[in-house]
C-alpha cells in the first residue's frame, strides 16, 4: 500500500506522511467489480473499506440508506468491536478499497498507540455525527 494514496482519504489525511507510511504497512488494496456485495447485513465484521475510486450503496433491510464514493469509508466498527453489520455494501461501480483488517489493527494499535487513537478518535467523531 502506498502512504502517499492513504492521504487522499480524508481518514488519513491529518496524519504526518511517516504515520501514512507505517499505517501503509497494515493496509492493503483490492479491486472489486461492479455488483459484488462487500458486506452483507447481520454478517460479523472483520475488517474495515476506505474507497479510493468508484461508488457503492448502502442498504438496511433492503432500503437504500446512501450512496458512497471516493473518500467514504465503511465497517469501522468491526476495528474497534466485533459488531454483526448493520447493513449492506455492494458496488455500485468498479472500486478500488483500502482495507484493514481488525487483527492489523490492532497490531498497528499496540505498535503504533497513538497512530491507531487517531483514527479511532475520527471513527468515534464520524459515529456520533451520523
Amino acid at each position: 500500500m502506498d502512504e502517499a494514496r492513504l492521504g487522499s482519504i480524508p481518514l488519513f489525511a491529518s496524519l504526518s506522511k511517516d504515520e501514512r507510511r507505517q499505517v501503509a504497512r497494515w493496509a492493503d488494496e483490492i479491486d472489486l467489480p461492479a455488483g459484488k456485495v462487500i458486506v452483507a447485513e447481520g454478517r460479523i465484521g472483520y475488517e474495515f473499506f476506505a474507497i479510493e475510486e468508484g461508488t457503492a450503496e448502502v442498504t438496511q433491510e433492503g432500503k437504500h440508506l446512501r450512496n458512497l464514493g471516493p473518500g467514504d469509508f465503511f465497517g469501522e466498527i468491526a476495528l474497534i468491536e466485533t459488531e454483526r453489520r448493520t447493513a449492506t455494501v455492494a458496488a455500485t461501480s468498479p472500486l478500488l478499497l483500502i482495507v484493514m483488517t481488525r487483527q492489523n489493527f490492532q497490531h498497528m494499535a499496540r505498535d503504533l498507540p497513538e497512530v491507531a487513537a487517531k483514527i479511532a478518535q475520527a471513527i468515534r467523531e464520524r459515529l456520533t455525527s451520523s
